[in-house]
This record gives C-alpha cells, structure tokens and sequence, in this order.
C-alpha cells in the first residue's frame, strides 16, 4: 500500500480528498511542482479504487519522443510500419479494467491530444494500422506540472480535453510550504536507505536537520530523498553531520550535489564580481551533464530535477550557442 509521509494539514486533505473521489469513475488531474508526489497520490487513488485488483500502468509523456508516444498509447498492428514485426497492445490496452497514468500530460502533442479525447469520450482504442476500434474501461489520472489552464490559454492544449480531465482537481503543495514535514520525510528515507545500504544510522545531527529544514527546497521532495540518500552513503558515523548534507550552505544555494560556500566561492573563484547566479547554475548543469557522460537521466537525478527541466534548461543554453 502506497505511504504518503505527512503530518501537513494542506497535505492531508488532498489525500483525503484523493480517497473520497477513489470511489468515484472520474477523471482525475494532478497538479503540482516536480517531485511534490502527484504519482504517489495517483497510487492511492487507485489502490482506494474498486479497480485495485486491475492494472495500475503509467506512462511519461515527457520522456517518450512523440513519434513513438502514439503507439506507445494506443498500440499498433503488424506491418502498421516499417519494424513492426508483431502487433502490440497499447497502455489503454494493458490498463484495461483499471487505472492509467498520463504522467506530464501537458507534454502531449495536440494532435495526440485529439486522439485521447476520442479515447475518453468513447472508450475504444484505435491501433495504429488496426482496422477495428478496440473496447477498453479505464480510470483516468493525469498529472502536469504545469498551469493546465494557462496551456489551454497559450494555445498548447485542448480546451475540451482539460475539462474532460479537470472533473476532479487535486493541487500538491511544495515542500517549502510544508517545511514541517523535512523532518519527518528525512527520518522516513534514513531508514528506507539506511537499510538498503546496510548501515546502522541512529538519526540527524541537530545542525543536519536545521540545515535541512532552512533549505527552500525547488526539487520538492525527490530533492530531499536524493540528498538524503546520499548522506547515508557517506555517512562517517552513526548521526549524520551537517557536514554530510549537500544543499545550502552560507547562503549560496546551488541544486543536488553541487554545494558552495562563500569560502569556497572566493578559494575556487566561482563567483566574481558581475557572475549571476544562472551563471553558476549554468556551469554546475553542464559539469553535471559532463560527469554523467551526457546522461541526462543520471543527471538530472543527481541536482534533483526532472528530466524536463534539465532538457528545458539544455535548450535554453542552446539557444545562446552552448553546445550541450
């Protein structure tokens, strides 16, 4: 059964919430930062759901190419194009009887976005190259984290498909707003990691947790468990130090791993005078980028961003000839 660590007022009454239209067939949609949980929240819908004993299958539209997203979705034929060699059933397919997850659903290309809006509305599936529409029942949950409405303005998303999937409305707030919580998501990942690595940890320094809890957190959660993991790994003694926790340091603020102090700054010259904090940003991304071998994957688990950033961040880069 999928745990949600909290103890946040706002929190727990979006899972409240989450279990009260569980027992509901609507659609569902997610909202928040990356790495607030919105996939967590879709398990516990699902799991509170008359469909738990049916397939829970979810899908990135963000890390999927759009020319292979579509087949991905609906499945194909045999023949239907050049490689394939035998006929595949689709996610809706796989999902059939019980939930499907459009995770990063306003990534979806608005032609695609179509052809889900047909799928919603009339609960068949059409294969890529099949000659028949196929039956399917499934629950529906999307997440973004992004202004949905904001893309519908822009012209980016399907102003039918949005209300076909904003029936019900479930907003994640960020870790910095439910800053109470660090301590006890910190303590929960302590023990999930202390015991896949085999250490026997009793806890926090005081000075780790303070520094911890006074860190703003733009990764959200996955930010938290990354940089958490990696103090168990290094961890010299049975408390982790503050020593040990690589996140904001005398007030400059760097993502993941890449942590600098203004006495480091001033011995290793990563700031001078006129240096934007994009700059820095920009030299840890691409160090990053370098040390993983061009992995963004790797990457962007190691500042604590998603993927989507990480590739949002690229582009822009390439945009003022940085090769990446």
């Amino acid at each position: 059964m999928t745990q949600i660590v909290t103890a946040d007022r706002r929190m727990n009454e979006v899972i409240q919430l989450a279990k009260t239209v569980a027992q509901s067939k609507a659609t569902v949609l997610i909202q928040g930062e990356s790495g607030t949980g919105k996939e967590l929240v879709a398990e516990l819908i699902h799991q509170n759901s008359s469909r738990v004993s049916r397939p829970f299958v979810a899908i990135n539209c963000a890390a999927i190419p759009e020319n292979l997203l579509e087949s991905e979705l609906f499945g194909y034929e045999r023949g239907a194009f050049t490689g394939a060699v035998n006929a595949k059933s689709g996610k809706f397919e796989l999902a059939n009887g019980g939930t499907l997850l459009l995770d990063e659903i306003s990534e979806m290309d608005i032609r695609l976005q179509a052809k889900l809006l047909r799928v919603i509305q009339e609960g068949e599936v059409d294969r890529i190259g099949g000659r028949r529409p196929i039956p399917v029942d499934v629950r529906i949950i999307a997440t973004t984290n992004r202004n949905l409405a904001e893309c519908v303005r822009e012209g980016s998303f399907r102003e039918d498909l949005f209300y076909r999937l904003n029936v019900v409305n479930l907003t994640l707030p960020t870790l910095r707003d439910r800053i109470g919580d660090v301590r006890l998501l910190a303590q929960h990942f302590m023990k999930v990691y202390a015991e896949k690595n085999g250490k026997a940890l009793l806890g926090f320094a005081e000075s780790a947790m303070s520094l911890m809890e006074s860190h703003r957190w733009p990764g959200n959660i996955r930010e938290l468990e990354n940089v958490v993991e990696r103090s168990i790994i290094t961890a010299q003694s049975d408390l982790v130090s503050d020593k040990e926790i690589h996140i904001e340091r005398n007030g400059v603020s760097l993502i993941g791993d890449a942590v600098v102090t203004l006495a480091d700054a001033q011995d290793k010259n990563s700031w001078v005078p006129g240096r934007t904090l994009d700059d820095i940003e920009r030299q840890v991304i691409l160090q990053a980028l370098g040390f993983h071998k061009g992995n963004r994957t790797h990457t962007a688990k190691a500042l604590g961003i998603s993927i989507r950033t990480l590739r949002n961040k690229l582009a822009d880069y390439r945009k003022l000839g940085i090769r990446v």
